[in-house]
């Protein structure tokens, strides 16, 4: 697949001063690396990871966009996680919407921040797994 994205990262003080209608702010992140053949699980460490930085549990997030290299992975994701289907890849997932690779990680988190504001919701989770064993996750929450 191809794609480009961009995302705009500033701070407090200039995003005060912009147009954008809503805001997010970083709440935590997180790189991890497993063995490469559970490649596919390494989502798992970084959301707990994410979660135990913020002092939260996966119900007191809003909504999950996890990158789905395939679908059984992002399901197997989801269950060690212990996540309730109805918060994750709400618009659906890679298979439906795409996984441009150079551009996977600033597509998901983009998908994640457009579902937070259109449901009028705080807090999301964006994950995905990495080349050779290694994942990532942002925790976001709303700082309007």
């Amino acid at each position: 697949s191809d794609g480009a994205a961009a995302v705009v990262v500033t701070d407090a003080a200039t995003a005060q001063k912009s147009n954008t209608p809503w805001k997010f702010k970083v709440v935590s992140y997180a790189t991890s690396g497993v063995e490469p053949r559970e490649i596919f699980i390494a989502p798992v460490a970084t959301v707990r990871m994410v979660l135990d930085k913020a002092g939260l549990k996966t119900s007191d997030i809003d909504l999950y966009e996890l990158n789905e290299a395939f679908s059984s992975q992002m399901v197997a994701c989801a269950r060690q996680l212990q996540l309730d289907p109805a918060k994750v890849n709400v618009n659906g997932g890679a298979v439906a919407l795409g996984h441009p690779i150079g551009a996977s990680g600033a597509r998901i988190l983009v998908t994640l921040l457009h579902a937070l504001h259109r449901r009028n919701l705080k807090r999301g989770i964006a994950s995905l797994c990495l080349g050779g064993g290694n994942a990532v996750a942002m925790l976001v929450e709303r700082a309007d």
